[in-house]
């Protein structure tokens, strides 16, 4: 399957697994009298918005380069990832607050069989999270690995409400904020995976020079073009799920101008046939 496909069929998977969830949630947390059900049915609810914002990104992104934008739209998935850390700090921020207010309201127990639903879930998010950054780690996609961290900071805070629950249940009356108490330690969690995705993502924007292994290969294959002593500079610059290269290439100095064009276009297509994630090439002739 096509790139640009996998990574859209991917957000739409955890789009509709988000929908799911957060229906089941809602029920499960109303009818169990479970208020950390509930806090984490609203983060479910907030994923479903990120996950479109991710989707739409990801269409965007995938748009051709045009006379306005010659390198294409890659620069809008870690802009995308922002605005997707925002949608985490804000579910954090919101299920702390509910969380604090339900500490200093008396409420029931919450239902036993709610442990199923959350056991259920859990399992659910986690294959969701290896699936998602599985693929994020294929593609290059740090969107989509924003997007793999939201289902595993789902999960967090699906066994922070398991254990408060459970907490609640053994205990009996007088235990009844163990849940809400275990919702609010969850969004400590996800604030401090907001910091995990968001940096990358700004690297990704400032053009810092963390592509160490992808240099060493641009180096390796370059060195197979008849033609090539060498190669000197080497900057790369990520957008979206593509990587723009500028090498410095030498050659025998004693050779024509057209015969080093000519060997700086093949180095240019062996580069982007063997390495299929790289974008724009540009080839600067040295000689030795």
């Amino acid at each position: 399957m096509p790139t640009p496909q996998l990574a859209i069929r991917t957000v739409i998977f955890s789009l509709l697994g988000n929908v799911a969830l957060a229906v089941i949630k809602f029920l499960a947390g109303i009818f169990g009298n479970s208020y950390a059900l509930i806090a984490d049915a609203i983060e479910s609810t907030v994923d479903i918005f990120s996950s479109l914002l991710v989707l739409l990104g990801m269409r965007y992104a995938n748009r051709p380069a045009d006379e306005n934008h010659p390198y294409g739209h890659g620069k809008i998935e870690p802009l995308v990832t922002f605005l997707v850390v925002g949608f985490l700090i804000f579910s954090a921020i919101t299920i702390a607050r509910q969380s604090i207010e339900n500490i200093q309201t008396p409420h029931e127990l919450p239902e036993s069989w709610t442990l199923l639903v959350l056991g259920a879930i859990i399992i659910w998010k986690e294959i969701s999270y290896q699936v998602v950054l599985r693929r994020s780690k294929k593609l290059k996609s740090s969107a989509l690995k924003a997007e793999a961290w939201h289902h595993r900071s789902d999960a967090i805070t699906s066994v922070a409400a398991f254990v408060g629950i459970s907490i609640a249940l053994f205990g009996g009356p007088g235990f009844e904020v163990a849940d809400d108490y275990a919702a609010l330690i969850a969004c400590g969690f996800i604030l401090y995976n907001c910091y995990g995705i968001f940096r990358p993502a700004l690297g990704e924007v400032m053009d810092e020079n963390n592509h160490e292994e992808l240099i060493a290969e641009i180096r390796e294959v370059s060195l197979t073009v008849p033609g090539v002593k060498g190669t000197e500079k080497c900057f790369i610059r990520k957008a979206g799920m593509k990587y723009h290269v500028d090498l410095h290439a030498t050659v025998d100095g004693r050779q024509t101008v057209r015969e080093g064009h000519d060997i700086a276009h093949l180095l240019k297509d062996t580069l982007r046939r063997e390495i299929p994630q790289l974008g724009h090439v540009l080839i600067h002739i040295e000689p030795s």
